[in-house]
């Protein structure tokens, strides 16, 4: 009995060790207030032309609030006039609708993303603004919003069946029909016999589109064409992540990085040469450090663009958040997080403030916690209570220098309340 008990002690001594190691704190670098900036006064280099916001939790007010406030600055300080959302990508030109040309309403616009992390007074606010900004603004000035996510159907099938309608009417008869299986509620009931004839179906329509390029753009417009298209590669997309589960994380990072690849050639086009893309820090990030093994958007991007992609993280200190919990039921969590670099700006009186990592390295000290390997927030939408007794099940173990350009930090975070 007592070899049990003393047992039992040992792999409890060695499981708080292995769970607490790393949660010693580091002291507070002198004067790093001097290396931080208010989030309104972010300054990016000019040669970006895609800039990556990460959220360290899907489920807090303050991050929520950050999209609407990093958007705002780069609108003002960097001409940037198209923001890009880890959402659906059919369901987001519902939003893009409703801020250019006022239809439906925000929370209307907002639901039709069928995320449950966004249907928020947060978003609904967010994406009020951006209509009200637009009803105002010159056409040159005006704003767009797009997703580049592929986990829906719906919004997807709609858009290009509509495009149907315009160019060839008995094509949308005839794909309509073919499409049926494919919604929001039934695409998880399809057999893979059901899911392989949809993929068949789409890459008929894809090479329809293909065929009659000269014609339907003819019949509609450049611009049209190139979206219906892309509404086609979205349902290919979604259909290809059902096909390829075991791959599902790595395929679905790597469809985000060329869908928004898309809309910023899409947008360039049109005159707009700068887009900030919002989405988890895992995806963001350059470096693939997720526990999953899987290559990251972020990391594509830098492959792509190189000093033209420029990356925002983000991380916190006391953070309360909203999750699933593994059944679907959304409860409140709390968590209390540091590491070496929130550490350094420990002594900082903001709440929430931006370092920029070149500025940063002008500092010694600062300049060698960014490039050592250190636990950052990662928390998404699937949490239960016993996660936050193990820090590597809610943050991302990276280089921040190699990881971000810069981050934004957040010393209190409150949770946010989905709207049902």
């Amino acid at each position: 009995m007592v070899l049990v008990k003393r047992s039992f002690l040992l792999i409890s001594t060695i499981f708080l060790v292995f769970v607490l190691a790393g949660w010693g704190k580091v002291e507070a670098v002198k004067d790093a207030s001097k290396y931080t900036s208010a989030v309104e006064n972010i300054d990016i280099p000019n040669d970006v032309k895609v800039i990556g916001f990460g959220e360290a939790t899907h489920g807090n007010v303050e991050f929520q609030t950050l999209k609407k406030d990093v958007f705002q600055a780069l609108i003002k300080n960097e001409n940037v006039r198209v923001f890009v959302l880890e959402g659906d990508f059919g369901g987001a030109q519902q939003i893009n609708q409703f801020i250019l040309n006022g239809t439906g309403t925000a929370e209307e616009a907002v639901k039709a993303l069928d995320y449950g992390i966004y249907k928020t007074e947060q978003m609904i606010e967010f994406v009020q603004w951006m209509h009200d900004y637009n009803m105002t603004a010159n056409e040159k000035d005006k704003i767009y919003f797009y997703g580049n996510d592929m986990q829906r159907y719906d919004y997807s099938k709609k858009g290009l069946l509509d495009y149907y309608e315009v160019v060839n009417s008995e094509g949308a008869k005839k794909y309509k029909a073919q499409l049926k299986d494919a919604t929001n509620k039934t695409m998880r009931d399809l057999s893979s016999s059901q899911l392989e004839e949809l993929d068949k179906n789409m890459d008929a329509i894809i090479k329809d589109l293909q065929t009659n390029k000269g014609s339907y753009e003819k019949q509609s417009s450049k611009e049209a064409y190139l979206l219906a298209a892309q509404y086609a590669q979205i349902m290919k997309q979604r259909t290809q992540l059902f096909l390829s589960d075991g791959n599902y994380a790595n395929l679905r990072d790597e469809y985000l990085a060329k869908n928004l690849q898309w809309i910023v050639d899409f947008e360039a086009a049109q005159g707009h040469d700068k887009v900030l893309m919002s989405a988890h820090n895992g995806h963001i990030e350059k470096t693939s450090a997720n526990l999953a093994g899987y290559k990251s958007m972020g990391q594509y991007l830098d492959e792509v663009y190189k000093d033209a992609y420029f990356a925002i993280g983000t991380d916190f200190v006391n953070n309360t958040f909203q999750a699933q919990n593994g059944s679907g039921v959304r409860k409140e969590y709390t968590v209390k997080h540091h590491n070496a670099l929130i550490d350094a700006f420990s002594e900082v009186k903001e709440n929430i403030f931006y370092v920029d990592f070149k500025k940063a390295n002008e500092s010694k000290d600062l300049a060698d916690i960014l490039a050592k390997k250190q636990r950052m927030g990662n928390i998404g939408d699937d949490f239960s209570v016993w996660y936050k007794f193990m820090k590597m099940l809610y943050t991302i173990d990276m280089t921040p220098a190699k990881a971000y350009d810069g981050i934004i930090i957040v010393q209190e975070a409150t949770p946010t309340k989905v709207i049902e």
